[in-house]
């Protein structure tokens, strides 16, 4: 597994930012704060939530909603799904 924090471009139907993200090619998911969703796109609820372990042992969250994204990184267009 690796960690990498890396500086992206993300692109919503509302806008787009540049911002410095982590990225962990253990993750199962991608992960965005609600007020940087809120900005770039409009949020879409979940068919059924999603619950989540966080690194706090025995911590959980459960998520409902998401956005789709485009992101640029180094020069290359990728989309996903961030929650």
């Amino acid at each position: 597994m690796a960690v990498l924090y890396k500086t992206i471009k993300l692109v919503g139907t509302r806008g787009s930012e540049e911002v410095e993200a982590l990225f962990d090619t253990g993750a199962t998911y991608s992960c965005i704060r609600r007020d940087l969703a809120e900005r770039l796109e409009t949020i879409l609820p979940l068919p059924e939530p999603i619950r989540l372990e966080t690194a706090e042992q025995g911590r959980r969250v459960e998520v409902r909603e998401r956005v789709i994204l485009d992101f640029w990184f180094k020069g290359c267009r990728f989309s996903d799904e961030f929650l």
